[in-house]
């Protein structure tokens, strides 16, 4: 069948709506970013930068590290827009722009988030370099798509309903990493549960000035246990990636950099240098 014009949009030029990109612009393995400006700060330690494109917050340069083809993309903020790049990042290896049919043979992507995060726990210090082994979505995202778990994810969201159920108008969802992605980009960093939040403010636990409808947030997240299993973080994109790269059939992984320690309250007086430290270690490792 078919696929619509007002479900796929695609450019007058051939592009896909949202990201302008075509699909000989992406490489097989992305790298995402939420910052616009990271992207430079990534694509910088390429052996060769072949393309450079631009569109709202969504920035993408491809090239090469050694032999290797390499996309690094800027998402934005939230799963919102991750929702936007995970569609059009599948629309342009799997769907045929001219036919507008699903293509027979699928491209299974490998997809590394790089990001920043918040630790929850004490015991993890900032400048920390810390590997999703499942993300635990706050947001709505996955309200809107079939999303199927099973073996740890299905025991895992068990613990996670029984320790959250009292949480009025939030359905929490879970995904596991991709094994792969995890036991190589991943294989000795600390791992953990990230927990994605629709917000920065409140959803995240901050006070500033408005009323929080759920006092003591960190306390009750860091207090969660499933046998070996703890939440380790917080940030905004991870669980909507995990999820729809399974839906979609791609690899993910995230990465986080670790700039605050929600519980005892402080923020990295070298963010960048962290930063930094995430993007080598994952093109090291790619």
């Amino acid at each position: 069948m078919k696929i619509a014009e007002s479900d796929l949009i695609i450019n007058p030029d051939g592009s896909i709506y949202h990201l302008n990109l075509l699909p000989e612009d992406i490489a097989e393995t992305v790298i995402t970013v939420g910052d616009p400006d990271r992207v430079g700060e990534v694509s910088k330690f390429f052996d060769h930068i072949e393309l450079k494109k631009g569109k709202r917050e969504f920035i993408t340069h491809t090239g090469y590290v050694g032999k290797k083809r390499v996309t690094v993309l800027s998402t934005g903020i939230g799963t919102d827009n991750i929702d936007i790049v995970f569609n059009e990042l599948d629309a342009l290896v799997n769907i045929d722009f001219k036919s507008r049919e699903i293509k027979k043979s699928l491209t299974s992507l490998d997809i590394i988030r790089v990001g920043t995060s918040g630790a929850v726990q004490a015991d993890i210090p900032m400048g920390t370099i810390l590997a999703s082994s499942y993300g635990l979505g706050m947001d709505a995202l996955m309200n809107y798509y079939v999303h199927e778990i099973a073996g740890d994810e299905r025991t895992l969201m068990d613990d996670i309903k029984s320790h959250f159920g009292h949480l009025k108008n939030i359905n929490p969802y879970l995904t596991a990493a991709n094994d792969t992605l995890l036991s190589t980009i991943g294989k000795d960093l600390p791992k953990g549960i990230t927990i994605t939040a629709p917000g920065f403010y409140a959803p995240q636990g901050r006070i500033v000035r408005a009323k929080n409808a759920i006092p003591n947030f960190i306390s009750l997240i860091n207090s969660f246990q499933s046998n070996q299993h703890r939440i380790t973080n917080l940030e905004m994109e991870t669980a909507g990636i995990y999820a729809l790269a399974k839906v979609l059939g791609h690899k993910a992984l995230s990465i986080n950099a670790i700039l605050a320690s929600r519980v005892n309250f402080e923020f990295s007086k070298e963010p960048n240098k962290i930063v930094e430290q995430a993007i080598k270690l994952v093109l090291e490792r790619i």
